[in-house]
């Protein structure tokens, strides 16, 4: 009987052990999922097939350990062959998804708007992309680690790629191995990047190159290298002097202006010498300045920008966009628009110093997000029971490290830039073009901003001429004004035969 109960013990004391220990069992790894589908896209009479894949793929990091599942939509023209030169491209934020060059002007469909109005709710126009660059490239829309579909698998988390040059890095691994899995590393390639996704890629191309990627070209619209430029620090005069000359633009085309001169271009002419040479000293001297050389300073700033002298004068000569936006209409109870400041929208507070909304994003996120889900789910097949998220600031937690080699954040205000990346690559490739596309009516990354970091990048004249600047009587997104729609096809279309033979 003893020995029965000793026994008896023995085993549930075993069975309690086991119960107490945990089996050591991995969570499974996701290996992405593509959905795929077939487009076609008439451009200048001639349709093209496409096959198209969307979804996501397993990313792995430089020890092949998976960390993310990576979305993408891929066109590739039926029957092509591995020497068809291969677009990627993506949108800026950070952090945004893509489908707003995806379905503003690169892919086969776009949304029809009412520039530069408010588009009427559904049912939205999409049309046939007559402006795609379809039949020149297969194009890859990139949807960055926490957008789109993407998000971290294994032991990655989100940190690891929400910064500067984790997102960098990302992208990059991602380019590398779609090149190697579709033949493609031996084709013709080129980088496409929209607002911040141009300072992305001057990074990106400099990352690539290191690791013997070199890139044919890069596309970069509605650029901007140097970000502390776009934030009106302070005593951070520059930012003052580069936004001018899109204030001005917009009082032109408001006609605000009495003095219109022949066409913008020469009317921006002069607002450039005037800023080089008398605006620029003006804010030099700070207090040093006299009371009749502000006077005169204020006036000229008067007469190009619409906004009065004594508003100049009461601003130290020092307006910022917001505070512009709000006050070149506010008697007629309007703001303008910061993507594109052709667009005007209801003054919420015409008390208010600053701008509460931007017209132009008002006016076209609407038909932009439901559209494309609408082509997303049903025209590329995606699993419906999928989300796409369109922005990260929607993501619990969202946070940016602005961190990037050696550049440094101080007094809670960016100091970041990769302009020096860019600089650097294409000193070590000659061969490397760079296309610039810039809206006049851009007031979110600036023409003359750009203007500025390329006359301090300190190339000799003949590298400079890689570097070529189009510009368009449009905003940030160019694409949504049609005659600047077929002008960003036509300057591409050639940017690609001139670079991918």
């Amino acid at each position: 009987m003893k020995n029965q109960l000793s026994t008896a013990l023995c085993v549930l004391f075993t069975l309690a052990a086991l119960a107490q220990e945990k089996p050591d069992v991995k969570k499974e790894i996701p290996k992405g999922e593509v959905f795929s589908a077939t487009q076609s896209v008439t451009i200048n009479g001639k349709t093209i097939a496409l096959s198209t894949e969307t979804g996501t793929v397993q990313l792995r990091d430089e020890n092949d350990e998976p960390i993310a599942l990576f979305g993408f939509t891929h066109y590739k023209k039926s029957n092509s062959n591995e020497k068809r030169p291969i677009v990627f491209a993506f949108n800026g934020g950070p952090l945004s998804a893509s489908f707003w060059l995806h379905f503003g002007v690169l892919g086969p469909k776009r949304i029809d708007t009412n520039d530069p109005s408010y588009t009427r709710p559904a049912p939205y126009k999409v049309v046939n992309n007559e402006f795609s660059i379809l039949d020149k490239a297969d194009l890859v829309m990139i949807d960055p680690v926490g957008v789109g579909f993407s998000k971290p698998i294994g032991e990655a988390e989100w940190k690891d790629f929400w910064g500067v040059d984790q997102d960098i890095r990302s992208i990059g691994l991602f380019i590398e191995q779609f090149l190697i899995k579709t033949g493609k590393m031996n084709a013709p390639k080129y980088l496409l990047g929209e607002s911040y996704g141009t300072f992305r890629n001057a990074g990106l191309v400099k990352y690539l190159q290191d690791k013997g990627i070199a890139m044919n070209g890069v596309i970069m619209v509605s650029a901007v290298f140097e970000l502390q430029h776009l934030l009106f620090g302070p005593g951070d005069d520059i930012s003052y002097l580069i936004h001018f000359p899109s204030y001005a633009a917009t009082a032109w085309y408001h006609n605000m202006v009495k003095n219109k001169g022949e066409s913008l271009e020469s009317f921006l002419r002069d607002v450039r010498i005037f800023t080089e040479n008398e605006y620029a000293p003006a804010l030099l001297k700070g207090d040093q300045l006299s009371p009749s050389e502000k006077e005169t300073i204020a006036q000229k700033l008067a007469d190009f920008s619409g906004v009065t002298k004594d508003y100049w004068i009461k601003a130290d000569l020092r307006v910022t966009n917001s505070e512009y936006f709000q006050e070149l209409l506010r008697d007629k109870k309007l703001t303008v628009g910061r993507l594109d400041s052709r667009y005007t929208g209801v003054n919420e507070d015409p008390l208010s110093q600053s701008a509460f909304t931007d017209p132009q994003s008002d006016a076209i996120s609407s038909p932009y997000i439901s559209a494309f889900k609408n082509y997303l789910y049903n025209d590329l097949n995606v699993r419906k029971d999928l989300s796409y998220t369109t922005t990260a600031g929607s993501r619990k937690g969202f946070k940016w490290d602005w961190n990037h080699n050696g550049n440094v954040i101080w007094n809670a205000q960016v100091a970041v830039s990769t302009l020096p990346d860019m600089t650097s690559a294409m000193k070590r490739n000659p061969d490397l073009k760079i296309l610039i596309l810039n809206g006049y009516y851009d007031l979110a990354t600036v023409f003359y901003g750009v203007e500025y970091s390329i006359n301090h990048m300190g190339l000799d004249a003949e590298l400079k001429k890689n570097i070529i600047m189009k510009y368009y009587e449009a905003g940030h997104m160019m694409y949504t004004h049609k005659p600047s729609m077929q002008k960003f096809k036509k300057d591409v279309d050639e940017f690609i035969d001139e670079t991918s033979n």
